[in-house]
């Protein structure tokens, strides 16, 4: 009978908690200061931690890489969000304010989304730079993998 205890890796460093933690919080303080909707800051935030810790600690560059694909797919919906709120608006001022009917409806909900996004973003930006200061893995939901 074959034992069935798997090999555990070992338990990342406090250091290296520490730096994965900080890629996460980072790229939300970056991000809340120069405003959550451009996301840029946010990328940079976790893309130095990435490009410090890649080759010394895989636990926090896996962190850095995983904050990077959150706040760059972040990006991405909230740029999707103001395009369809400028077709929107378009919309309401080519048809002379009558499309306001179907446009109001739609940028309500538009709103209702933005505020989404930006509760999703705080909420697992949080959970995440605690998860990795716990020294667990942590995947963000509704990510795009762009960059691995």
């Amino acid at each position: 009978m074959q034992s069935t205890l798997q090999t555990l890796s070992p338990s990342p460093s406090l250091s290296d908690r520490q730096w994965a933690a900080s890629a996460h919080f980072l790229a939300l303080l970056l991000a809340l200061m120069t405003a959550w909707m451009v996301g840029v800051a946010g990328i940079v935030g976790a893309g130095i931690i990435y490009f410090l810790k890649r080759d010394d600690s895989p636990f926090a560059a896996e962190h850095a890489r995983e904050a990077i694909n959150f706040n760059l797919s972040m990006l991405l919906y909230s740029a999707a969000a103001v395009a369809i709120g400028v077709v929107l608006a378009g919309a309401t001022v080519l048809t002379l304010g009558i499309g306001l009917i179907v446009t109001l409806p739609a940028g309500l909900l538009l709103v209702a989304a933005a505020g989404a996004i930006a509760v999703m973003w705080l909420v697992c930006s949080l959970i995440a730079g605690f998860k990795a200061w716990n020294g667990e893995h942590y995947r963000y939901p509704l990510t795009l993998r762009l960059i691995s």
